[in-house]
């Protein structure tokens, strides 16, 4: 038997686990971390406990398998993204917290480079709209905000990564400095069409490219570990939300996945076409396994299961995330209650970074079910949305949907979901996708896989989910969703 580790950093728990070569769990560890919050906006992790957790679930994880680590044949890791780290390269020592992906403290900086005019060729460049979002302001904001930072950078003293480059520099003593396509692709510092980190780009970001990681396809050999006694090949890196689109086996244009966590991830394959976006959705690198690029159009829900989060602790209307289920089930419908749940603003393809969320459509009959089954619904209409606008900008055909997530579990989603949007929704028997994606990418560049092929034939459907409402009834749902997003705009 092969083993493969796949190291699964999120944004809020550090994660390992021990797939076998079938692609099935062999065990499994998790660790939460700090969430810090220095002012309004502003989002930070320290890297010394995202290091740490994720060590300590590995360790965990190979004592649970009861494996000798010399089992192992490779590792993989996958990362929230776009969160940046700047470190000391002598000590190791991070010169400040990292700042998360979900940070906001850029966005003023944002608004004069876009005021500049630079937007349009930063787009073209990396297939991303201009936001606080990606790392390229946040790494200008250490530059220039922590004092003396600038000067050792310019000096080659420091560097610069994402969470995938952080763990690498860990695992292998500061050995490597290295990174994939799929995270480079998400700094806005990354050209998508030459596969280079882009002069103009580092120039209006002023970061010295003394600071960068090497950049690797998605499936290589990066270097080896020795921190669990025996080396161990790291043969896989990719951004979570791209290593779930491999890991649900999507490798062909067309393929496309909805990953239902706090938010919403629905990506598409779309080849080694670089699509080009014109219906509020951005290009991005996929996992590469070999010299030619593929990419992905990518778009994001903010509020997902999160909405479920807010019945439970701020409506108080269930004690637990499963139990929305049944009280949704309760009812037979929405009974015409609407409920957009933006949150913290509308994502893909709105973009209305303030809108406020509401619920339309009360009438005295309506009851908390009826809030419950709409607020469910209100993860399927987001993500038709995002479905629509890829529909509309893809090269290829869309023939089904494939699910994960923590949200995936609920059947009556994923039935509302496939009515919605008129093709099969089909749930994979496992629905720890980020990870797998990281132990195929790191089995492929191991030589345990030898294609994709290979990976696509271990895939196995739990459920599929197919349409059951007629066509004029789901649109007409639809129109009255885009009604009720048009009030909080």
């Amino acid at each position: 038997m092969t083993y493969l580790l796949a190291l699964d950093q999120g944004t809020s728990s550090s994660r390992s686990i021990i797939f076998d070569h079938r692609g099935q769990i062999v065990a499994s560890a998790q660790q939460e971390f700090r969430q810090l919050f220095p002012q309004p906006g502003w989002v930070e992790h320290d890297p010394i406990d995202i290091w740490q957790t994720q060590l300590a679930t590995c360790q965990q994880v190979i004592q649970q398998a009861g494996l000798p680590v010399s089992d192992l044949a490779a590792i993989g890791i996958t990362n929230q993204r776009e969160t940046t780290v700047l470190w000391d390269k002598k000590t190791g020592q991070p010169v400040y917290n990292a700042i998360v992906w979900q940070d906001r403290r850029t966005a003023s900086y944002c608004d004069q480079l876009r005021a500049q005019g630079y937007a349009t060729a930063i787009q073209e460049k990396t297939g991303l709209i201009l936001d606080p979002y990606f790392s390229a302001s946040k790494l200008t904001w250490l530059l220039d905000h922590v004092p003396g930072v600038r000067a050792r950078a310019e000096r080659g003293e420091l560097a610069f990564g994402t969470i995938d480059t952080w763990l690498a520099w860990q695992l292998s003593a500061g050995e490597l400095h290295v990174t994939d396509v799929s995270n480079a692709s998400r700094t806005m510092l990354f050209n998508i069409h030459t596969g280079q980190w882009d002069h103009d780009l580092l120039n209006w970001f002023t970061i010295p490219d003394a600071i960068l990681p090497e950049v690797q396809p998605s499936a290589s050999h990066f270097g080896t570990t020795s921190v669990f006694g025996s080396p161990i090949a790291i043969t896989g890196m990719a951004g979570d939300q791209q290593a779930a689109l491999f890991g649900q086996a999507c490798f062909t244009p067309g393929m496309a996945k909805n990953t239902y966590g706090t938010g919403c991830f629905m990506l598409m394959h779309t080849g080694n076409v670089a699509p080009v976006s014109h219906n509020g959705l951005i290009s991005t690198v996929a996992c590469q396994t070999g010299t030619q690029a593929q990419y992905a159009l990518e778009g994001s829900v903010f509020i997902g299961g999160a909405v479920v989060q807010w019945l439970r602790d701020g409506l108080k209307a269930i004690q637990h995330s499963p139990d929305v289920e049944q009280l949704a089930a309760s009812v037979p419908d929405s009974g015409g209650v609407v409920f957009v749940p933006s949150f913290t603003g509308l994502g893909a393809p709105y973009w209305v970074p303030d809108a406020k969320g509401a619920i339309v459509g009360l009438s005295r009959g309506s009851t908390v079910a009826h809030i419950a089954r709409a607020a469910l619904e209100s993860i399927a209409f987001q993500s038709t949305a995002l479905l629509q606008a890829m529909i509309l900008d893809a090269v290829s055909p869309i023939t089904e949907l494939r699910v994960d997530g923590g949200a995936a579990a609920n059947n009556l989603l994923l039935q509302f979901q496939a009515n919605l949007l008129g093709i099969p929704v089909i749930r994979p028997r496992i629905t720890e996708t980020t990870a797998l994606g990281a132990a195929y990418l790191a089995g492929i560049g191991a030589g345990i896989f030898h294609n994709t092929a290979e990976c696509a034939a271990l895939w196995q459907i739990d459920r599929e989910f197919i349409p059951t409402m007629p066509r004029a009834e789901a649109l007409n749902l639809m129109e009255k969703w885009e009604v009720a997003v048009k009030r909080v705009r």
